[in-house]
């Protein structure tokens, strides 16, 4: 079953890698054998405001069982990108992260690794400890792993194991 799926990316830095990704199922017979629907929004949001960044961010991840955040060297660092985990967690989408950084850009270049965002957020396990994120959701890269072929999975596991 193909999953509807929220994109997070630094859209500044990333378009053309991000891109790659999203629209790998084009090459799939269809969007059901590719595994996965985009619901994400295209960066059209930054003249309605904060607010309406956050509504926009809110409506986006409405039907969607996970979120997949497209790593660049930047990403994890970008406030609406954090913000787009904090909804996700809310609501209790599945998540992962695909490093993207070795996808050639538009000008052919690839830039560095970014820090993996679930290893910059903690919460509290049911015992009352501090755990990363990274303990719980897991981080592929796009190249050495893969995605073309694997986002499919990669998906469906990350919607399964959070319940969905």
């Amino acid at each position: 079953m193909a999953r509807r799926v929220y994109f997070a990316f630094h859209y500044q830095n990333d378009i053309s890698r991000v891109n790659v990704v999203r629209n790998s199922w084009l090459t799939h017979k269809d969007r059901e054998s590719a595994g996965f629907f985009d619901a994400s929004l295209w960066e059209t949001a930054k003249k309605n405001g904060d607010a309406g960044i956050r509504r926009m961010i809110q409506n986006g991840l409405d039907g969607t069982s996970v979120t997949v955040f497209l790593l660049g060297s930047e990403t994890a660092r970008r406030p609406w990108v954090r913000f787009e985990l904090e909804e996700s967690y809310k609501r209790g989408n599945g998540m992962l992260a695909i490093r993207i950084n070795g996808i050639k850009s538009l000008q052919g270049l690839t830039s560095a690794n970014g820090e993996n965002i679930f290893a910059t957020f903690t919460i509290n396990d049911a015992q009352g400890n501090q755990r990363y994120l990274s303990d719980y959701y897991s981080l592929y890269d796009w190249g050495l792993n893969d995605g073309y072929r694997n986002i499919g999975t990669w998906v469906e596991q990350a919607a399964k194991a959070a319940g969905r």
